[in-house]
């Protein structure tokens, strides 16, 4: 009988995430910070390119004003633009979110994700992606970020990126192809929040040392797990 290994980039990723934890220190989601799936999932619909602490603070002031989800989806686009004029693009986070909505109300009768409490991760997320505004990044979020609390990672365009630089995805992954190939090489002790806190101390990375335009890779804490920085170091 033939022993399966395990794959090296399993190792690789505990490291990393040593590494990070060294440089950055632990980042832990309390319980009071966990969302419910339908606030993860707006915040996400609404969120592209802008930063966090912008998009939290447009989702709760949709919720403050309108009093629930099912009242969003009523909100007219132009309303919805103006409430969200803080995002990088009001006017697509206002079209997204309301196409979103009504979707999730056309399907279930109400704006409620309680049905996916039932499924199995990859399916919620399979049904979570048929939404319009929707794709891997944000279904991910709603199964881990959210009171969900399930393992799946969220991958954002820092993590994706340094994934890259850093040797454990192909170089052109996409944020799917990103997913699917980090899932199955996950310590397998990680537990949910473990991910969430591996995902968000990559952020810090991309965000410190790891950026799109430039690398500090001689003072970057994974340096000797990197590829890229191994490689430019060598040169």
């Amino acid at each position: 009988m033939q022993l399966l290994l395990d794959d090296p980039r399993t190792d690789q990723l505990r490291r990393v995430h040593a590494g990070l934890i060294g440089c950055f220190g632990r980042i832990i989601r309390p319980p009071d910070k966990r969302r419910t799936p339908e606030w993860t999932l707006v915040q996400g619909v609404i969120g592209a390119q802008t930063k966090t602490a912008i998009s939290n603070a447009s989702t709760d002031a949709l919720l403050a004003r309108f009093g629930t989800w099912d009242a969003v989806a009523d909100v007219p686009v132009e309303e919805l633009e103006a409430m969200l004029a803080a995002q990088s693009f009001p006017r697509v986070a206002a079209e997204r979110l309301s196409a979103c909505l009504k979707a999730i109300r056309k399907q279930r009768g109400s704006v409620t994700l309680a049905h996916l409490s039932n499924l199995p991760t990859p399916e919620a997320m399979a049904w979570l992606e048929i939404l319009p505004g929707v794709a891997r990044k944000n279904s991910a979020g709603v199964m881990n970020a959210s009171t969900f609390n399930r393992k799946a990672m969220v991958i954002d365009g820092h993590h994706r990126r340094t994934m890259q630089r850093i040797g454990i995805v192909a170089e052109k992954a996409d944020t799917a192809k990103t997913y699917d190939t980090l899932m199955p090489i996950l310590p397998e002790e990680w537990s949910a929040a473990d991910m969430d806190e591996h995902h968000l101390l990559l952020k810090k990375l991309g965000q410190r040392f790891c950026k799109p335009r430039s690398m500090d890779c001689p003072n970057c804490p994974v340096l000797a797990d990197c590829r890229t920085g191994s490689a430019r170091l060598n040169r």
